[in-house]
């Protein structure tokens, strides 16, 4: 047994070595900065921690002891029944910049995650608090139409300077515009999202990259990993914002001005451009959006609607038909990669993998898919080949702790989880 054990720890790349290697170059890319972007090195407390094994790996100790010092660096153990999340969390009295771990080696994604969670840690720090965005109006036809437009009008501007770039902000601000005539109550949570996730996507970015061509490179190339992606409605931000940041940045203006209280960056941007813009961007939008080939972007929303009913199809017997495990959410938490969500319209929200606590416990779905409402109101996850072992719960592709105040119920062939009866 104790040779297993050995030969599993073993097996990891993320070893103290490494780690001390990540850690210091990390702290180097902050010292680099050294606060001349926001006003305060992003350096502090960070963790990164594997997901299977709970291993903790960082690079200071927690107020209360619970991280021990071992080959260089302190590890611990992470709760099972808490979610993984690349943002701060408090572990033992110490805020720290959480990153789940890769689960194979990437240079550069572990330290731009790591930049990510500094920096919303940062944020945290100074005011700024995590919430949710209801942007799901971005899985909408129409406002995917509008935002892929601005996206080529804003490539374009990045990449050229002088009249040309000024015409290409003017057209992306004008999609814009249009964008938010249509779906007008949305803009304020937008403004949260594109700056809260947005600026941290332009942190990372440009701290981890060492020259302006490659600070641009690797923000289209985020921004292409975005544009192929079925749904919108919590990926856009994070390109988004880091786009109008790119303008602001590239022209002088001071990013320590931007506030992540409903900040507008797209005004910021007009205003820092002197863009004057119609009263109606609509009247204007169409004829402009045949320069950035309007036709091919409508060709893919026609397939992206065809591959989604396919996929409805798909779902729907399985969520709605066959037996199911039926969970309402309460005060949830999500952890999920934006790649991994799927519109499914009135059905809801599938996502392939995802991992959730809530006030009954923690879920993760691996594989196979969870269908979360779209009032956020509850889930569903198939009951295929479902195993009950007191408070662990699994079935194909997920498992789930139940805390001890709960309890699993069959109902007519599908499950219910609910609170234990006084």
């Amino acid at each position: 047994m104790l040779i297993s054990c050995k030969g599993k720890n073993s097996e990891t790349y993320f070893t103290p070595d490494k780690a001390s290697r990540y850690f210091k170059e990390i702290e180097e890319i902050c010292n680099r900065d050294s606060g001349r972007l926001w006003g305060k090195n992003l350096y502090g407390p960070l963790m990164y921690v594997e997901r299977g094994s709970r291993r903790i790996v960082a690079n200071q100790p927690d107020n209360e002891g619970l991280l021990k010092l071992k080959d260089g660096v302190y590890t611990g153990l992470y709760p099972k029944e808490l979610i993984l999340n690349n943002a701060p969390v408090k572990f033992g009295g110490t805020q720290f910049a959480m990153v789940p771990l890769l689960p194979e080696e990437d240079e550069y994604r572990i330290k731009t995650r790591a930049i990510h969670s500094l920096f919303h840690r940062f944020q945290e720090n100074e005011g700024a608090t995590v919430s949710s965005f209801n942007a799901n109006n971005m899985d909408e036809k129409e406002a995917r139409l509008w935002i892929k437009l601005e996206w080529k009008a804003l490539r374009k501007a990045i990449n050229n300077g002088g009249e040309e770039r000024q015409l290409a902000v003017r057209d992306a601000l004008i999609f814009r515009g249009s964008n938010r005539e249509l779906y007008h109550k949305y803009a304020g949570d937008e403004n949260k999202f594109e700056t809260y996730e947005g600026l941290a996507t332009f942190t990372y970015t440009l701290l981890c990259t060492n020259s302006r061509e490659e600070f641009k490179s690797k923000l289209f190339e985020n921004l292409d990993r975005v544009y192929s992606m079925q749904s919108y409605a919590r990926s856009y931000g994070f390109i988004h914002g880091a786009l109008y940041a790119f303008l602001l940045y590239d022209k002088g203006y001071d990013i320590k001005n931007i506030k992540t209280d409903n900040f507008d960056i797209g005004n910021a941007v007009k205003e820092l451009y002197d863009i004057e813009l119609p009263s109606i961007c609509r009247d204007v939008a169409g004829s402009l959006a045949i320069n950035y080939d309007i036709a091919t972007v409508n060709l893919e929303e026609e397939k992206r609607d065809t591959d989604i009913q396919e996929s409805i199809h798909r779902q729907t017997s399985l969520f709605t038909e066959r037996p199911v495990v039926f969970l309402e959410l309460e005060s949830p938490y999500f952890d999920f990669e934006p790649e991994d969500v799927h519109s499914l319209d009135t059905l809801g929200t599938l996502y392939n993998s995802l991992r959730v606590s809530d006030n009954w416990g923690k879920l993760t779905v691996e594989k196979g898919g969870c269908l979360v409402s779209n009032n956020l109101k509850f889930l569903r996850i198939t009951a295929k080949a479902f195993k009950a072992d007191k408070s662990h719960i699994s079935g194909e592709g997920w498992h789930l702790i139940l805390n001890s105040d709960w309890e699993l119920i069959p109902v007519d062939q599908n499950y219910f989880v609910r609170k234990l009866m006084p």
